[in-house]
């Protein structure tokens, strides 16, 4: 039966929950633990006031109940749906009110005690309730958590019973704790961390705080612990016995933690009546200098902003997978992690410091929807909110505060300003003087410790680094971007001019891609298997696929990007100086001992030589030169790559891991030879050159030795990336309001030229006066057809071109590309520095990214030639004077364009492929700022020249569609 007395206000008190006990640092002991997670009963009404009476009773029937997985979120479970914003509350804005029509979930477990199970007190724990959980333990109120990302202890031991526990957990989708947690996320809701009863010793460890210091000039360090009188730290390694609680030890020659080489002391904390495991690493942070160090050494962030995530689970990240994300971060040249925007499962803090990840640990607050509103109403200035402001921060540092990684504390992000967060600051500062203090929305820094900005272009940061940018104090504190390359779809690009900026002003301290991990919730329907995004599931007020902007796949795939941050903040460079290579150290710590430097030489892609290249150790922040390795003679284009790998195995990747790499070329290319010899022959319907047959009216190329073909044609147009969407003036908008996407070719006329066919056109978009003149030079020998394709814009252009090359369909049994150029993966304009020359084999299915929302991808820069081909080895090979992009699939652009999700896209009977001259750049206008001036395409007079030359046998070749 419905609730009809309870009282519910607490649902809409913005105060913090009740009942609970002071926060403690997050810890394991050896007193007994159980773990409540599994199966659970659950009952989801659509009010508070829809919710039963009584379910904390022992003789409540919640026979007509369903079960729930606990750790959870009911919409992921059958339950309500999910829902996606970034800005925009999904409720009426009337603080601290929330809607009547309130989702409210309820969870019994019944549970018994271990026979062994002492008889003691205990606590209850909770992880992480979303939004809001009242609890009852034995028909007992225990009382109120809010702060979905925070845990909360209740003390239980006088109501526990050996046999049949009923523990029952209502929990509100909405409070308003909610109006704090506006974080670009799914609304998600549940017990999604873990459940567990902890018992705890008389004369225990109620809670302690390791300092570990480290002296860079002396290197020593010094341990100190802070807790109840009693309590003892033991660290063998360092010769540390029963250091009581309040006195510090000095230790000679200690090794200091940090992200590079994370060195952690396995001690214990103890009483006479329980063990805690704890690991020290000694580190000391400081503001300095205008410089953010640690251990005396300036660091840069190599980050990336993580959420947690899971497609099947939302949240609720088993711990395998948080394993997985560090070890491919570190495999990435990752160095950093911003928790945006809450504190994450404390066991991922405790994978940091295992292998080494500089943290910034953020509070879970954020109340970006009241920017709408110009920020009335806002928390954060709001004193009704004080305290529920101060509880986030200081259960997040109570927890965390033992972990060597964390090296900044953030109060939250994009909640305006306000005496709350400042009251927080004040507290923090006064709590953990050992850590500075971040807050982006802090824009005069008069609480924080560190300049954030998020999203800043890069004059701007050359601005900041040069101390011309803000008032003073701006300019004598550390700078970082706390956000930047916004990673979604294809893109980033300009992420190296980034790097070279920090690399340039030592105050400019580096930053955190947005982000790790794409969003997307796995959806099965009639066309299959797919990543669904806002408004996938109903949701009337949702921010599209906003949500999908990670370096990887919501199935933790590597995106290309990934790939490009990998090489671009690769902490080793390798470059070519004078005749010589030079080795570049940019480790904020480490050496180069730990790497083993190999070389190899490739003539067209194919090994001649190789071996191991000596390099001397070269200290972080040195550079060395190394002589190039005697090589034998090559007689076609041929590059020498250096590659540095992990001379040992480490924790998060084997031996010969390839750490950084780098190119020079030592054969410079050949050219095409000459082609020509054929006359242009009219035999019937068709006109022919060498080994193409021409439509005599057209001009347009049918087939190629036998081989079936359509165009090649101008093409002006890419399915336009995330990122060409994005900004307050869109290329996309720009594009289109010029007819781009729906261009018309004109032919102009065709003509003989000697040997030499000329088909000349005009490529126009509908009832615009502009274009852009095509003429085609068509040219042969007996084995091949060479085009020279020139193209000059006629009138005035209004916008940038997506593209600018050519397009022609093949037959679809074309299914292999090999080639010899940039590879292996997708390269553009500004985002390319993860290619490297070489010759590299893919299938055309193989060739496609996956973004979770369709758009411009695939494209291989640099090309010396291409070559696709059938099972049979019947094909095509493309050679380009002096190179070319390509990109190749089963469909086309407007396909592309289309396409809303992956399942969208259906392989048609032809393989489509563009050669190109250029591509416009990709920037990061989703979020941030669009192409750069280099790599903007501009309409102008060029010149493509391909030589196209069929191989192998052409029989039983369908024809493409028209």
């Amino acid at each position: 039966m419905p609730s009809s007395h309870a009282d519910f206000s607490y649902v809409d008190d913005p105060a913090p929950g009740h009942g609970s006990t002071a926060p403690r640092s997050a810890f394991r002991s050896d007193a007994p633990a159980l773990s409540l997670g599994g199966s659970w009963r659950f009952l989801l009404s659509p009010a508070v006031d829809a919710a039963p009476d009584g379910i904390e009773r022992d003789d409540f029937d919640d026979g007509g109940w369903t079960d729930i997985p606990v750790p959870g979120h009911w919409q992921l479970h059958g339950h309500g749906s999910p829902a996606y914003t970034n800005v925009r509350y999904p409720f009426p804005v009337n603080p601290p009110q929330v809607p009547s029509d309130n989702p409210t979930g309820d969870h019994r477990l019944l549970f018994d005690l271990p026979d062994d199970w002492p008889d003691e007190p205990a606590v209850l724990r909770f992880d992480g309730i979303d939004s809001c959980g009242r609890i009852w333990l034995n028909g007992v109120e225990l009382g109120v958590t809010k702060g979905s990302r925070l845990p909360a202890e209740f003390d239980v031991g006088p109501l526990l019973r050996p046999r049949g526990n009923l523990l029952a957990v209502r929990v509100h989708q909405w409070s308003a704790g909610s109006y704090l947690e506006d974080q670009d996320m799914w609304w998600l809701s549940g017990i999604f961390r873990d459940v567990t009863l902890l018992a705890r010793p008389a004369g225990g460890v109620r809670d302690f705080t390791v300092d570990a210091d480290y002296d860079h000039l002396t290197a020593r360090g010094t341990l100190r612990l802070d807790a109840d009188s009693g309590v003892r730290i033991t660290v063998s390694e360092l010769g540390i016995t029963d250091l009581p609680a309040g006195r510090s030890a000095e230790i000679a020659d200690v090794a200091p933690w940090s992200a590079e080489e994370p060195r952690l002391y396995e001690g214990e904390v103890h009483t006479d009546t329980e063990r805690v495991p704890v690991r020290v690493g000694f580190r000391t942070v400081t503001v300095e200098d205008g410089q953010l160090k640690v251990n005396g050494r300036r660091i840069v962030f190599r980050g990336v902003n993580r959420h947690e995530f899971h497609p099947d689970s939302g949240r609720v990240v088993p711990r395998e997978f948080a394993v997985a994300d560090i070890e491919l971060m570190k495999r990435h040249n990752v160095n950093a992690v911003r928790t945006s925007h809450y504190p994450p499962d404390s066991a991922f803090l405790d994978l940091c410091d295992t292998y080494g990840l500089w943290v910034i640990d953020e509070s879970d607050v954020e109340t970006h929807g009241f920017s709408e509103l110009d920020w009335r109403g806002n928390p954060s200035d709001d004193p009704r909110w004080a305290d529920a402001y101060l509880d986030r921060m200081r259960r997040m540092v109570e927890r965390d505060k033992n972990h060597p990684s964390i090296v900044m504390w953030s109060l939250g992000n994009e909640a305006g300003t306000g005496r709350n967060l400042a009251a927080a600051a004040e507290w923090t500062h006064r709590r953990d003087p050992t850590r500075p203090l971040h807050y982006e929305g802090d824009t005069d820094c008069s609480y924080t410790d560190v300049h954030s900005r998020m999203y800043a272009g890069h004059d701007e940061v050359d601005r900041i680094g040069q101390g011309v940018e803000g008032h003073p104090r701006l300019r004598e504190l550390p700078f970082i971007l706390c956000e930047f390359g916004h990673a979604m779809g294809n893109g980033p690009g300009g992420l190296v001019e980034y790097r070279d900026l920090f690399e340039r002003h030592p105050r400019c301290q580096g930053g955190f891609v947005w982000e790790w991990i794409d969003h997307g919730i796995t959806r099965r329907d009639t066309g299959g298997a797919h990543f669904a995004y806002g408004g996938d599931f109903g949701e009337p007020l949702h921010d599209g696929n906003f949500v999908i902007d990670g370096l990887v796949h919501p199935d933790r795939t590597p995106s290309p990007a990934l790939a490009e941050f990998a090489k671009v903040f690769e902490p080793v460079r390798i470059t070519a100086a004078d005749g010589a290579l030079r080795v570049t150290n940019h480790y904020d710590v480490l050496s180069t001992a730990h790497l083993r430097f190999h070389w190899v030489l490739e003539e067209e892609g194919t090994e001649v030589a190789h071996g191991v290249l000596t390099v001397p150790t070269v200290e972080a922040g040195d550079s060395t030169d190394v002589p190039l390795p005697g090589l034998p003679p090559t007689g076609a284009e041929s590059w020498v790559t250096v590659r540095a790998a992990l001379a040992a195995d480490t924790a998060w990747a084997p031996a010969g891991h390839i750490v950084a790499w780098g190119q020079t070329p030592v054969t410079r290319a050949t050219p095409v030879p000459p082609v020509a010899g054929a006359t242009l022959d009219t035999t019937g319907t068709a006109l022919r050159l060498g080994p193409g047959v021409f439509d005599p009216l057209t001009g347009r190329l049918t087939a190629l030795g036998g081989l079936p073909v359509e165009g090649p044609r101008l093409d002006l147009w890419r399915a336009p990336t995330d990122n060409d969407r994005g900004s307050g003036d869109p290329e996309e908008t720009r594009w289109r309001a010029a007819g781009l996407h729906r261009s018309q070719h004109q032919l102009l006329g065709t003509e003989r030229l000697g040997d030499t066919l000329v088909v000349r056109t005009r490529v126009a978009p509908p009832g615009l006066g502009f274009g852009m003149r095509a003429d085609y030079h068509w040219s042969g020998d007996a084995h091949r057809l060479r085009l020279r394709l020139e193209v000059e814009p006629d009138g005035t252009w209004p916008c940038t071109l997506p593209r600018l090359g050519l397009r022609m369909a093949l037959p679809g049994g074309l299914g292999t590309a090999e080639w010899f150029g940039r590879g292996p993966g997708e390269a553009y304009a500004d985002s390319r520095q993860a290619a490297r020359i070489g010759r590299f084999t893919r299938t055309v299915d193989a060739l496609q990214t996956p973004y979770v929302r369709p758009q411009e991808n695939g494209n291989r820069v640099d090309l010396r030639w291409l070559r696709l081909t059938s099972a049979d080895g019947a094909g095509l090979r493309v050679d380009g004077e002096p190179a070319f992009a390509f990109t190749a699939r089963r469909w086309t652009s407007e396909h592309l364009d289309a396409a809303t999700h992956t399942t969208g896209l259906a392989p048609g009977d032809t393989v489509v492929l563009n050669l190109d001259l250029a591509q416009n750049g990709l920037g990061s206008a989703s979020c941030g700022p669009g192409v750069l001036p280099p790599y903007r395409l501009h309409p102008a007079r060029a010149s493509l020249t391909l030589t196209f030359t069929p191989t192998g046998s052409t029989d039983a070749q369908e024809t493409p569609a028209r």
